[in-house]
This record gives structure tokens, C-alpha cells and sequence, in this order.
């Protein structure tokens, strides 16, 4: 703790990773030392949301997860530094918000780019919605390269995650729609000044009513990633439409039930990881602070 106390001194606060960088700490070490040192302010900004996890009993975690949220958005600063800490934790906050909002710009400038190429487009914008889900419309969109799952690609942070939803379209228009945003998926991956991905599904209304029966763990996923999300382009009508099925499946009140679970287990999980004594394996310990994957697939 010398050392982080020793940093801190000198250079004022600092995000998690800036420390990891400076110090070249172990992660959870450098986690631990900050939650019980008396001696610095752990400022963390946003807040975490419910992810569903086919790893775990009941599915529900929260994302980011500990590491994840302690390296990208957590402020670390002496206790002495409290209006710094609040300034650098403003800024972190704008620049996180700044990153979610051009992810949002680029997802609705680009399938709207799809749509207007498409031949059809009278048809494809009356009869079909596009919907944005994941970290960005939590304003928790970051810009950390990782790599693009199908084709190892460094790609520059969160994915834009979009559902299209059709209802009663023919069935060569929505070949052709699934052709165009994979074309699109494609040049955002390969493009070095984008180097982006697009997650996407597209499904018909009759899919989105069967996965509302919430039934299987795909099916939670669809209808939670359907709960949250937000109009990007389309009909709105039909996103109005999508939005009242989840209230009348009670989505919202299962999705609830997940959410506390997950914050609970979170809870105990920071209790178990600060508390439990040397003799408890260290590779255990690690699967409560990190997940291997914080993607969340799309249904």
C-alpha cells in the first residue's frame, strides 16, 4: 500500500488502469489494498447493470464486472485530494458519456446507411424497427481494443449490439436486409479508421412473441436485451408495439427479480473477496472479481 500511497502523492488521482499501468500491481491486489486502505478515496462513476451469464446459477450477474469496473471506472486519489478526485471523475464520467454517444451516432448512421440502400426501403422502414442494446445506451460504452470473436480482429471497445425486428415482410426482402448489415458489419471491422463491431440479429415479431415467453436462457437474453434497448431508426410504431408486448409478458418484473439477485450476489462477492482468509485458493477468489467474458451474445 506504500507504493499506491507514494503514487498518489505524487501524481494526484488516477483511474484504475493508470495505476495498474504506474505500478505494474497485480490487479486484484491493487483492488484490495484500495477498498481497505484507510488511507485512499475509491470514487467509482456509472453503475452497473444486469447481464445475463449461462455460466453462473440463475444467469444474473452484474456488468462490468469487479476488475472491469475498478480499471475503467473507478478514480483512486488520497483522501486529502477529494476535489480533485471529483474533478477527475467528472471528466472520466464526460469522456465515457462522449464514447457511448459516438457509438450511438455511428450504430444509427450506419443502419440507416443499410436502409437506404436497400431496395425496398419504403417497405423495410414501415415494416421494421432496429433497436440498440449493450453498454452504450447504459452510457457505459468504452474504447479498450479487444479482439472481434469470429475473426480476431483488434476492434476498439464495446460492440454495438443491434436487434432488427420485421413483421410481415417477404422473406427475399429480409435476405436482402441480412445481406446489406452484414456488409456493413463487415466494412466497420475491416475499415482501419472505424475498426468497430456491429452484433446484430434480425427476427420476425412472431420470433419476439415466442422468446417473451422468457422460457429458456436464449430466450431471456432476447427479451432483456428487447427490454432495454432503445429506437435507433425504423418504425416506431412497431417499436411502440414491441415495447407494450414486454409489459404484458411481465418482462420488467422478472428482469427486476434478476437485477436484485445480481446486485446481492455482487455485494457478497466484494464481502467474500476482502474477507476471506490466505488459505482460501486464489483461482477461486478470482472468479468473483472477473468475468472471461463481458460480451453479451445477442438472441
Amino acid at each position: 500500500m506504500d507504493q499506491i500511497h507514494g503514487l498518489l502523492k505524487k501524481n494526484g488521482p488516477l483511474v484504475g488502469k493508470e495505476l495498474i499501468e504506474k505500478t505494474g500491481l497485480d490487479v486484484f491486489d491493487a483492488w484490495k489494498a484500495c477498498q481497505k486502505s484507510g488511507r485512499v478515496t475509491a470514487r467509482t462513476i456509472g453503475n452497473p447493470y444486469l447481464r445475463l451469464d449461462q455460466k453462473i446459477e440463475n444467469y444474473a450477474r452484474l456488468s462490468p464486472s469487479i476488475m472491469r469496473e475498478f480499471l475503467n471506472y473507478t478514480v483512486i486519489g488520497l483522501h486529502k485530494d477529494e476535489l480533485l478526485i471529483t474533478g477527475r471523475a467528472e471528466e472520466l464520467a464526460d469522456h465515457i458519456t462522449y464514447i457511448s454517444r459516438k457509438k450511438f451516432d455511428l450504430a444509427r448512421d450506419s443502419i440507416c446507411r443499410v436502409l437506404n440502400e436497400h431496395p425496398d426501403k419504403e417497405s423495410i422502414f414501415m415494416h421494421s424497427v432496429f433497436i440498440l442494446a449493450g453498454d452504450v445506451i447504459y452510457n457505459m460504452a468504452h474504447s479498450e481494443p479487444r479482439p472481434e470473436v469470429s475473426t480476431g480482429e483488434l476492434v476498439k471497445g464495446s460492440d454495438l449490439d443491434v436487434i432488427a425486428v420485421t413483421d410481415d415482410l417477404p422473406e427475399e426482402e429480409i435476405y436482402k436486409l441480412d445481406q446489406l448489415i452484414y456488409r456493413e458489419k463487415y466494412n466497420l471491422l475491416f475499415n482501419p479508421a472505424q475498426k468497430e463491431e456491429l452484433d446484430y440479429v434480425v427476427k420476425d415479431l412472431d420470433t419476439v412473441k415466442r422468446q417473451l415467453q422468457f422460457e429458456g436462457f436464449k430466450d431471456m437474453v432476447a427479451s432483456k436485451i428487447l427490454y432495454e434497448g432503445i429506437y435507433l431508426c425504423g418504425s416506431y410504431d412497431l417499436y411502440l408495439v414491441i415495447k407494450e408486448m414486454l409489459e404484458e409478458y411481465g418482462v420488467s418484473e422478472k428482469l427486476k427479480l434478476l437485477e436484485e439477485k445480481a446486485h446481492s450476489d455482487r455485494v457478497e462477492a466484494e464481502e467474500v473477496l476482502l474477507l476471506a482468509p490466505g488459505s482460501v485458493k486464489r483461482d477461486e477468489l478470482l472468479l468473483l472479481f472477473y468475468t472471461t467474458e463481458e460480451k453479451e451474445e445477442i438472441f
